[in-house]
């Protein structure tokens, strides 16, 4: 999973169970910026479990798509999708407090000794030091120009491939923003109705194409060349 990119929007909605009551799941809606590190702060607050022993597997339904296992990667950089679910494994998790519906207010979990943020504010970790956020944010920045050395290589009318799984081909329809999303996006013209949609996005139309046929993904997963349609290659064989 180490080489999978960024392919959708700036926030995901999934489902949280964890391993003492996996009958109980929270919807939730997570920024693909957060590290993995962040994200296990925010699920201590849903949980009641801590950050430092806690474990997150990555389900497509009964599917386990992988484990989330590396603190500094994004959460976008896994293959996660909206409709997933985040099953936490933590030994730490409440065995007595943990009802259905339970989750802690972020005054209870301020004022909780025993949590990750409770620990990085006492040794000056994480987003509570200035020399690793600035490093953090370098980092971004780094991905931020990347992205716009990749979008300036896709043209409209491009052949591409874009890297998701499966594998998709297509030709390039639009290169920019999408209202009320942040960074740039690339509207791909599917060979095959592999897509999401048909060139539009929350009702707004960014290029025409039949339903299903159309799909936004962001420039680190497109790559442009020679790419005829598959069916063509199956021809030549």
């Amino acid at each position: 999973m180490e080489n999978i990119q960024i392919i959708t929007g700036d926030f995901v909605k999934v489902n949280v169970t964890n391993s003492k009551n996996d009958s109980v799941a929270f919807e939730k809606k997570f920024p693909k910026k957060f590290t993995i590190l962040e994200l296990k702060e925010k699920l201590e607050i849903v949980t009641g479990g801590s950050a430092g022993t806690m474990q997150i597997e990555l389900y497509n339904g009964d599917k386990l798509l992988g484990r989330l296992d590396n603190n500094t990667r994004l959460l976008g950089s896994y293959p996660i999708e909206d409709g997933m679910r985040l099953h936490v494994i933590d030994s730490f998790l409440f065995s007595e407090d943990f009802v259905e519906k339970f989750e802690l207010t972020e005054e209870q979990y301020n004022q909780r000794q025993d949590t990750l943020k409770s620990f990085l504010k006492k040794n000056n970790l994480g987003k509570y030091n200035e020399e690793e956020m600035k490093e953090l944010e370098e980092k971004r920045k780094k991905a931020a120009e990347e992205e716009q050395k990749k979008a300036a290589l896709c043209t409209l009318g491009s052949r591409c491939q874009v890297q998701v799984r499966p594998s998709k081909r297509g030709e390039i329809m639009y290169n920019g923003e999408l209202e009320g999303k942040k960074g740039i996006f690339i509207g791909i013209k599917y060979d095959e109705p592999l897509g999401k949609n048909d060139g539009s996005v929350d009702g707004v139309r960014y290029f025409e194409c039949q339903p299903k046929y159309g799909g936004f993904v962001p420039p680190s997963a497109v790559e442009v060349g020679d790419f005829p349609p598959l069916d063509d290659l199956d021809d030549e064989l």
